[in-house]
């Protein structure tokens, strides 16, 4: 599985070089359109051109984030993926109810986050100790609430709500609920 920052990056560079591939187009199509010229100006060939390859472009800019997004590949296989842990987690009343003081996880095991709550949609996001997050999930009222994870590095890891739920749901954090363990060999 990759890192999600080595992915986050790699998009954060691709889709900024592409958005400004688009802005140029936008200003090349506006200037073709303010200047009257005989000649003078972007040939439509050109104009076309440059289009078709931003589409070409964006396309495979899609496909291969499709391959790259940690969670694409166990979500698109879940049916053949069982996971080495399952953590149940409750969530009422603007706390998580955790099975356990603290969550242990060793590298490469694939665990499975199983979510629920009764009352109201609640986020279940999972923080590295700089605060980035790993990832997240909304947990909806009456509906399965999963997510498959593969760790990628040992540390010390911490759960938060992402989703609004009230002003009580600023406090729903869990510091330090998940440890990651290198691998036994």
């Amino acid at each position: 599985m990759v890192d999600p920052t080595v992915v986050l990056w790699g998009q954060t560079l691709g889709y900024t070089l592409y958005c400004v591939a688009i802005i140029l187009l936008v200003g090349w199509f506006g200037w073709r359109l303010t200047h009257a010229g005989k000649g003078r100006g972007v040939k439509p060939a050109l104009f076309y051109a440059f289009v078709a390859v931003l589409t070409v472009l964006g396309f495979s800019l899609h496909l291969i984030t499709m391959e790259t997004i940690p969670w694409v590949k166990p979500d698109l296989h879940r049916g053949g993926v069982t996971a080495d842990r399952v953590f149940e987690i409750r969530v009422a009343d603007h706390a998580f109810q955790l099975p356990s003081e603290k969550m242990v996880v060793r590298l490469g095991e694939t665990v499975r986050f199983d979510v629920t709550t009764a009352d109201l949609t609640y986020g279940f996001g999972v923080f590295r100790p700089d605060n980035s997050m790993v990832f997240q999930m909304q947990v909806v009222p009456g509906h399965k609430n999963d997510v498959l994870w593969k760790f990628t590095k040992p540390g010390i890891y911490t759960i938060r709500s992402t989703e609004y739920s009230g002003p009580k749901g600023v406090g729903m954090v869990v510091k330090d609920a998940i440890e990651v363990l290198e691998a036994e060999r």
